[in-house]
């Protein structure tokens, strides 16, 4: 397992010591094409599939890169008379499309994939469409270095890194980091569907090879269901392209509609069997392992359910949190990685996932939004704008804060840039913007595609199921139904009452009614139990201890008040808690 490195800098002896100094090995007797000033190398032990570097067409590229239409891929190559190997690994097939076809050839690309090419004096990164990989780049030295690995960028000497107070806040309100922002001073991230041109010269140019556009037809599809059998054809394209050869599928089976239609889906095209697994907090805490032990049933799977208890998350809670490059205020984290770890003990190398339903088909988390807007009278006194109102309806601590940070940290962060910037560009966009969408559930839509789901779904998944070296993949979040979602009309995702209506409708007759018309519950997870008993003493220590408190960030008697369950916090003051103690966590994890 690997992660990679590149640098640019003034000289190739720069470039080779810089990426030295961040763990990498420069595998020079790999790179053919000798590209001055410039160098690539692997982070070995780290948990990831980089691999390279590969040379074609004047260019050299270190990646990580799982492509799902190598066919369709190579065609292009061949039809621009410059064909592939028939052999060559997936980083190498990438590099030949953008050396030949440019940002078209990674348009084309299906599949998740972090990409650096040293280019002339540039170095040029890319990152897939929807953000399943990520990328990280900083400047420092007269230099340019990008890893898919935030630690060898923490490491490297030249840049001194520090904590980022901005990125802090933004955590806190979202409970991830939705944009280019990370918790290191210097350090950004490549946002998805983007391509990152880095000059010698410190100057930085971005372009997009992929962003949804809203293609509404003025007519319904003929012939009944509308949108549906379409969206059918291409959920079982998606899954199937993702289901691993030879041996049986895995699929993380909650019970809800989304990750059972990628359950049966597997079932129906896979010809090996169809392992599933479900999480369990107890048999005294409510959850959905009646719905998920029906639809393993239905779809004749091989079924595990894997008990997590409180004192399993509170022993293994710094671990999971130190497998992120960004702190992820996810109270499944723990699970999700227990799971990780009993699918690769039971030998897959992929495990399917149903992520990217709500984001991409309309969840229930937009409801807040269109109830407001259908109420808002401009001008008065209570009224929100879009972007104020949408952090207000994460109901993270970004209301709190004013209580939570302590004075000096809300003295530097009173110019710093405001979190609504992340969610401005497609909630209230300009005439001419790229992230231009006229229905308001397409707005939110894109919103949470580009936020939550590249910067809090998807990373979480890769990361957490990398460290047991097997790829998690999500039909779901496939380019081509994102494009078909915000090419059908917004009353086909939400109906009336009926969330996501188009996509139940695709797989109606594959899953019991009971399983596709059930209303959205979402994991129960019992964070204030834990808070209260396994996790109590745990989370004391970190944000009560000495090293937080020289820290500086949180004011300790609201901490204490929360701890205590006290204050105007209400039911959610565990969920808010547990964003300060896994932020806590990550810090520590990272030295900062």
């Amino acid at each position: 397992m690997a992660r990679f490195c590149a640098c640019l800098a003034p000289t190739t002896g720069l470039a080779h010591a810089h990426v030295a100094a961040m763990g990498a090995t420069v595998a020079t007797d790999r790179a053919p094409v000798d590209v001055p000033g410039a160098s690539l190398g692997l982070v070995d032990g780290e948990p990831g599939r980089a691999q390279g570097p590969f040379a074609a067409h004047g260019m050299t590229a270190v990646g990580e890169v799982t492509l799902h239409n190598r066919t369709e891929l190579r065609a292009a190559l061949s039809a621009d008379a410059a064909p592939a190997p028939a052999g060559c690994p997936d980083g190498e097939l990438l590099l030949r499309c953008f050396a030949r076809l440019g940002e078209a050839g990674v348009a084309l690309a299906e599949g998740m994939f972090a990409l650096a090419v040293a280019d002339g004096r540039d170095l040029v990164l890319i990152r897939d469409h929807v953000g399943a990989r990520t990328l990280f780049y900083a400047r420092a030295d007269g230099a340019w270095a990008a890893s898919t690995s935030l630690r060898a960028l923490r490491r490297w000497p030249a840049l001194g890194t520090s904590m980022n107070l901005a990125a802090v806040r933004s955590f806190l309100t979202f409970a991830y980091l939705p944009g280019e922002e990370t918790l290191l001073t210097g350090v950004r991230e490549v946002l998805p569907g983007r391509v990152l041109r880095l000059s010698g010269d410190g100057t930085v140019a971005e372009s997009v090879h992929w962003e949804p556009r809203e293609r509404l037809d003025d007519a319904p599809p003929a012939g009944p269901g509308g949108h549906a059998p379409a969206l059918r054809a291409l959920l079982e394209d998606a899954t199937a392209r993702r289901l691993p050869e030879g041996e049986p599928a895995a699929v993380l089976l909650s019970g809800g509609v989304d990750s059972s239609l990628v359950t049966a889906l597997a079932a129906k095209l896979h010809s090996h069997p169809v392992h599933t697994y479900s999480i369990s907090f107890g048999d005294d805490l409510p959850n959905e392992l009646g719905y998920s032990g029906l639809v393993a049933t239905h779809c004749h799977t091989r079924h595990r359910v894997l008990t997590v208890s409180g004192r399993t998350v509170a022993s293994r809670l710094a671990e999971a949190a130190a497998l992120l490059d960004s702190p992820v205020g996810d109270p499944l984290t723990v699970p999700n990685l227990i799971m990780a770890e009993a699918v690769a003990a039971d030998g897959a190398s992929v495990v399917l996932n149903g992520e990217g339903g709500d984001p991409v088909f309309g969840g229930p988390k937009n409801l807040p939004m269109l109830v407001q807007e259908m109420h808002r009278r401009p001008g008065a006194p209570w009224d929100e704008d879009r972007a104020t109102a949408y952090l207000r309806s994460y109901r993270k601590c970004w209301t709190d804060l004013p209580v939570l940070l302590t004075r000096d940290t809300l003295d530097a962060l009173r110019d710093a840039p405001r979190p609504e910037r992340f969610v401005e560009p497609y909630l209230t966009p300009g005439a001419g913007s790229p992230h231009r969408m006229g229905h308001l559930l397409n707005q939110l839509l894109h919103c949470n595609l580009r936020t939550k789901g590249a910067h809090h779904i998807l990373t979480k998944v890769e990361r957490l199921t990398a460290s047991q070296g097997i790829e998690g993949r999500a039909p779901l979040f496939d380019r081509r139904v994102v494009d078909h979602a915000f090419a059908t009309p917004p009353t086909d995702k939400l109906r009336g009452t009926a969330e996501k209506w188009v996509l139940k409708e695709a797989v109606r007759d594959l899953l019991p009614d009971t399983v596709v018309d059930r209303p959205k519950s979402g994991m129960r997870v019992p964070v204030q139990q834990w808070l209260a008993g396994p996790l109590r003493e745990l989370a004391g220590d970190l944000l009560l201890g000495r090293r937080s408190r020289q820290r500086g960030l949180f004011r300790t008697d609201t901490v204490r008040t929360w701890m205590r369950g006290e204050g105007t916090l209400l039911p959610r003051q565990g969920g808010k808690l547990w964003l300060v103690l896994t932020l806590e966590l990550w810090l520590r994890s990272y030295d900062v």
